[in-house]
């Protein structure tokens, strides 16, 4: 594939900010899924040796961006722990995330998950929270763009191949919760409330997709798609989409119990599989 033209006045752009050690392509356009319209996701990544200079960064990307004047970058932290921050761009047309990421925090995260210890954390943007593991998936799906001390080459050494004790810990953490939310969402029914039930259906399905992703020891780094993703995956659930989708429009409709009595034919499936791939943890 020839190379981006885009990627590459990007990379220059940001390679010479001081404190930047590292800039990877993330998200669809680094797992080859993209289309012509998906956004850029570019991650800069910085030691605490060493703090990212947002300043410069702020001028560089006002040097290339559209809009220079409406072209702003955030303090890290502004956006929490996880999404550590970073800035909206447009660039010849295109939507470019720039998103900050501490290399000192990611590989302490990477570690714990190759241990076996994963964590979910409230997170605006990520309905069901972000889970640790992401940024695994992250490390082991980025292309590096810039990695002169072979950084995110040392990060992907933990990343792959999956970890055994990360896709226990993933089965262990979510499959109980598939059947907890469903019974969470019939104790709403009678209460007669149905945003309740909406947020323990999602809840169900977004573990799901987590277990289906952790048998197939694959790293779900979106919760957005992934339902859709892990319908897909060698091990999955026969018409997982149809039946996500039915549990919707049942619930559409004000037919909570049978909404309900869908998700409890998935939850039955996983189940099914769990068992019969011998893989549960």
């Amino acid at each position: 594939m020839p190379p981006d033209p885009l990627l590459m006045r990007l990379t220059s752009a940001f390679a010479e900010v001081p404190g930047i050690e590292a800039i990877v392509l993330g998200g669809s356009r680094a797992r080859g899924s993209a289309r012509p319209a998906s956004d850029y996701d570019i991650g800069l990544y910085f030691t605490a040796a060493v703090p990212l200079d947002t300043d410069r960064l702020l001028a560089a990307a006002r040097a290339i961006a559209d809009n220079p004047a409406a072209t702003s970058v955030t303090p890290i932290g502004e956006w929490g722990p996880w999404i550590v921050g970073g800035a909206w761009l447009s660039v010849e047309g295109h939507k470019v995330d720039l998103l900050y990421r501490d290399a000192d925090a990611v590989k302490a995260a990477m570690d714990s998950c190759q241990a076996g210890i994963v964590t979910m954390d409230y997170q605006p943007g990520h309905p069901h929270g972000f889970c640790s593991a992401i940024w695994m998936g992250e490390i082991a799906y980025c292309q590096a763009l810039h990695d002169p001390r072979a950084l995110i080459a040392g990060l992907k050494s933990i990343a792959q191949p999956y970890p055994r004790p990360l896709r226990d810990a993933l089965i262990r953490r979510f499959q109980w919760e598939v059947l907890f939310s469903i019974e969470n969402a019939e104790l709403a029914i009678t209460r007669g409330e149905q945003a309740h039930v909406a947020g323990c259906i999602y809840r169900s399905l977004a573990c799901t997709a987590q277990v289906l992703f952790a048998l197939n020891e694959r790293y779900l780094i979106n919760e957005k798609g992934g339902l859709q993703e892990a319908a897909h995956l060698p091990l999955t659930i026969p018409r997982l989409v149809e039946q996500a989708k039915r549990a919707w429009q049942l619930l559409g409709k004000g037919d909570l119990v049978s909404a309900c009595g869908a998700l409890r034919e998935i939850d039955r499936k996983l189940l099914r599989l769990t068992q019969s791939s011998g893989k549960q943890p």
